[in-house]
């Protein structure tokens, strides 16, 4: 690699600092939104529920629109670094909007709530599809994009931890009694913290590779070249199956520690201290698997946690604190895997660069986010088929043997057959460490080759990869 694919502190930083602020959002999101359209917004269930399901299904067309519209963008600012810049006041302006309560009818509520969340879900799209994108400009070295991975995901559960520990202390502060001026003004000192960040990322960043702008393509064409890409169709099932394995066990996570440890006065601290060995996984992964071949490590990584669940599914629940250290211990490595998750996808860009000579970051990345979307969707559906089909019973101290053995599974067993199943998803993908490595380092060549040459250029050979199109 060149020298200038080598990334400073400052770099990974300010990288990190546009996913701190993302986390201010979707932790916001994940934790309260719910709760706050029912319990404080007034918002029905039922179309609380049917909004949720219809901007998801929208989000399905929207994010790889997004992909293509950045993939054709040129700036003197590059590619991507442009896209934080024109979006981080609206990003903050969004959530701000959002948890407003209106004072108005019914009717008119329903529809103020259905445009923000609308708002919100496409801004997000908006600003995270460039900035997941980003890493394949910063640098062409994949070990320094693991690092920097590292990094973001680091500084990315410090924003999901402040969430956590203040949003809640915040609203009753502010709000003084009053949970509609509390939330507002909460998420709005959330939202103006986000826009700051995602300042500081573009700032603190440099695009050092930009790849040729190529218009040329349509969206329709890109999408069916991308579907050819064998290793970018595990990548994307992959992540499916994680992020539906990981919602699956985060959402039994409160039913397993009131009602299977029966202790609800530690679920605060079960999931703290979980985010906590979580971020420190994440900061340490490039150093403690950075010097491994990256899908062996993978592999063998989530064979290790997976031990530690299914351990935790067969000790007595009268254990608590044994259970308590294994869930810190298993977050920790499960997050160890984190920054890999998101190389691959960097990895499959370079790929698709080299196979067809498209580079397709912000499709890629697009295609990325659907599949984490539709897995967080899917993982919160099958938490309530499973609990509906054992006739679960809310808020009752005393569940029947099958409901308990069936939280527990939720939270140990099936999540690790997703594992599993992503282990042998694993033995199908091609891009490993020597074959990534060899990637970049001949796209750099071709890059510094065209420089000099402005010959059309053919499309490259790629039968020195071993990796089948």
């Amino acid at each position: 690699m060149t020298i200038s694919s080598v990334l400073s502190t400052k770099d990974k930083i300010g990288y990190g600092l546009g996913d701190m602020a993302s986390a201010l959002v979707w932790q916001t999101a994940t934790l309260f939104l719910a709760y706050f359209y029912t319990d404080v917004f007034g918002l029905p269930a039922a179309i609380m529920g049917t909004m949720f399901l219809v901007v998801r299904a929208v989000d399905a067309f929207v994010d790889p629109c997004i992909g293509a519209l950045v993939d054709r963008t040129q700036t003197r600012h590059g590619r991507f670094r442009p896209w934080l810049l024109w979006f981080a006041i609206p990003f903050g302006v969004s959530c701000i909007i959002t948890f407003y309560v209106p004072d108005a009818g019914a009717t008119a509520k329903i529809l103020y709530a259905c445009v923000t969340y609308a708002i919100l879900s496409f801004i997000y799209s908006a600003i995270n599809v460039p900035y997941c994108a980003m890493p394949g400009a910063l640098t062409m070295d994949p070990h320094e994009r693991h690092s920097l991975q590292s990094w973001r995901f680091g500084l990315s559960f410090i924003g999901g931890l402040i969430v956590t520990v203040i949003a809640l202390p915040l609203v009753a502060h502010l709000g003084a009694g009053n949970d509609q001026k509390g939330y507002f003004y909460a998420m709005s000192m959330m939202g103006v913290l986000g826009i700051f960040l995602f300042f500081g990322c573009f700032f603190m960043t440099r695009e050092r590779f930009t790849p040729r702008n190529d218009s040329s393509g349509s969206l329709l064409s890109d999408l069916k070249l991308l579907a050819g890409n064998t290793q970018w169709r595990i990548v994307f099932v992959f992540n499916i199956l994680l992020l539906t394995a990981v919602v699956t066990r985060g959402s039994a996570t409160m039913y397993y520690v009131k009602y299977v440890l029966q202790r609800p006065d530690m679920v605060f601290t079960f999931i703290v201290s979980g985010m906590i060995a979580a971020l420190s996984g994440a900061l340490l992964s490039a150093r403690l698997l950075g010097k491994f071949d990256r899908v062996r490590a993978y592999q063998w990584t989530i064979i290790t946690f997976v031990v530690f669940a299914a351990l935790i599914f067969i000790i007595p629940p009268t254990q608590v604190w044994l259970i308590f250290g294994l869930n810190i211990v298993f977050s920790f490595i499960q997050n160890l895997t984190t920054p890999l998750q998101w190389t691959m996808f960097s990895d499959v860009v370079d790929y698709e660069e080299h196979r067809s000579g498209r580079r397709l970051d912000g499709l890629v990345f697009s295609t990325a986010l659907f599949a984490i979307k539709f897995g967080l969707a899917l993982g919160g559906a099958v938490v309530g088929w499973v609990l509906g089909a054992v006739d679960y019973a809310p808020n009752q101290a005393a569940q029947s043997a099958t409901v308990l053995t069936t939280i527990n599974a939720l939270f140990t067993l099936i999540p690790c057959l997703l594992f599993i199943c992503m282990v042998l998803l694993l033995t199908r993908y091609k891009l490993n460490s020597q074959v990534a490595d060899s990637i970049a380092q001949d796209l750099i060549r071709k890059r510094g080759d065209s420089e000099s040459d402005t010959a059309p250029q053919t499309a490259p050979d790629f039968n020195n990869t071993g990796v089948t199109r």
